[in-house]
């Protein structure tokens, strides 16, 4: 059973039905419990950071959502999902994230056009599970205005190129992250979801 969690955002729907493309069982739920037991995890988000830890707060979801990650089972954030998981937001200075990962979520120089809109590279920096079958320089789609700077390059993943080269895929033991959305990313993006379901 894949939980996917619903805290009031997110594009819920369609990564439910390209997880349940794959053959998995999924809850989409904003109940402790349902993530407490749940096989995986996977955390889809979009919007602000300060708003989004708003209603995580609201429901009472961190701890648990913490608790599951300190588990060992697998846990995937998407966009949002996964820069919550950093520190804290040039978005929102004010608002701690989880901290899982040292690190600052940091916006797009002004002169950039953002959001980040549309299909774009994954340039691969390391072996990760999600990566089976899934050629370097794959195209994904992504649709964001901030991007993750790890403090420790070791759990980097895979970069993309956006006048400037930039963190897209995080990894250490069981958590994963994707900037990019590959509910929208067509057979790779089914592809890395396949791999996460047989992780």
């Amino acid at each position: 059973m894949i939980c996917i969690i619903d805290y009031g955002a997110g594009n819920l729907r369609s990564v439910q039905k390209a997880v349940e493309y794959n053959g998995a069982k999924t809850v989409v739920s904003s109940n402790s419990r349902d993530i407490a037991g749940a096989d995986k995890v996977i955390f889809p988000g979009v919007g602000a950071f300060g708003k989004a830890m708003e209603a995580i707060q609201q429901l009472d979801l961190q701890t648990a959502i913490l608790d599951f990650i300190h588990s060992g089972k697998p846990f995937l954030g998407i966009c949002l999902g996964m820069q919550l998981l950093f520190e804290n937001s040039q978005e929102n200075p004010e608002v701690a994230g989880f901290g899982v990962f040292k690190g600052q979520v940091k916006r797009f120089p002004k002169d950039f056009k953002v959001p980040h809109l549309g299909w774009n590279v994954l340039i691969k920096t390391q072996k990760s599970p999600l990566w089976v079958d899934i050629p370097d320089h794959a195209y994904f789609y992504f649709a964001h205005s901030y991007y993750v700077v790890p403090q420790n390059p070791e759990i980097v993943a895979g970069q993309s190129d956006y006048g400037i080269k930039y963190t897209v895929a995080v990894r250490r033991e069981n958590v994963f992250g994707l900037q990019f959305h590959p509910e929208k990313s067509q057979k790779y993006g089914l592809k890395i979801l396949e791999n996460f379901i047989a992780v």
